[in-house]
C-alpha cells in the first residue's frame, strides 16, 4: 500500500468519524425536537380551548362548540403523553414510532374536530376514529415497551 493510500485511507476514516458524531449529536438533540413539538401542541391546545370559550360562543351552536372542546381536551392529553414518552425515552428501546403516532392521531382527531366545527362538514367525522385509533395504539406500545422494560435491568439508554 502506497503512502497516498495510506493518506486516503486515514482521511476517509476521519471524515467517517466526523460523521458519526455529527449524528450522535443529532440524535442526543432528537429528545428534545419532539418535546418542542408537542410543547407546541400543548400551547395550541390552551390557544385553541381558550378561544372557543371566548370567540366562538356566540358563533358556533352547541353542538360544535362540543367538537370544539373535544378536540382541545383531546390534543392537550396527548401533547402531555407525547413529553411523558420523550422523557422516558432514555429507558425505553423505541419511542419514535409511539411519538409518530401521537403526532398523527392529534392531527386527525383534534384537526378533524376543529374543522369539523368551523365548517360543519360532518363528513369529516369519519376521520375522527383514525386519530382515536392512532392514539389506541400508541397507548397500547406505550403499555408494551413499559412491560418490556420493567422485566429487564435498569441500564438507561446512553
Amino acid at each position: 500500500m502506497s503512502h497516498h493510500d495510506v493518506e486516503s485511507t486515514s482521511l476517509l476514516s476521519k471524515q467517517d468519524s466526523a460523521k458519526q458524531e455529527l449524528a450522535k449529536q443529532e440524535s442526543a438533540r432528537l429528545p428534545f425536537k419532539w418535546a418542542a413539538f408537542f410543547a407546541a401542541q400543548a400551547l395550541l391546545s390552551v390557544a385553541a380551548g381558550a378561544f372557543g370559550a371566548h370567540a366562538l360562543t356566540d358563533m358556533l351552536d352547541s353542538k360544535a362548540l362540543g367538537w370544539w372542546h373535544t378536540a382541545s381536551q383531546y390534543l392537550m392529553y396527548h401533547a402531555l403523553a407525547g413529553l411523558v414518552v420523550v422523557a422516558l425515552s432514555a429507558y425505553l428501546s423505541s419511542t419514535k414510532i409511539i411519538l409518530l403516532l401521537l403526532s398523527v392521531g392529534n392531527i386527525l382527531f383534534a384537526g378533524s374536530l376543529y374543522v369539523m366545527a368551523l365548517t360543519g362538514y360532518t363528513i369529516l367525522g369519519a376521520v375522527t376514529p383514525l386519530g382515536g385509533l392512532c392514539y389506541l395504539i400508541a397507548w397500547g406500545l406505550l403499555v408494551l415497551h413499559l412491560w418490556r422494560a420493567s422485566r429487564r435491568q435498569y441500564n438507561p439508554r446512553p
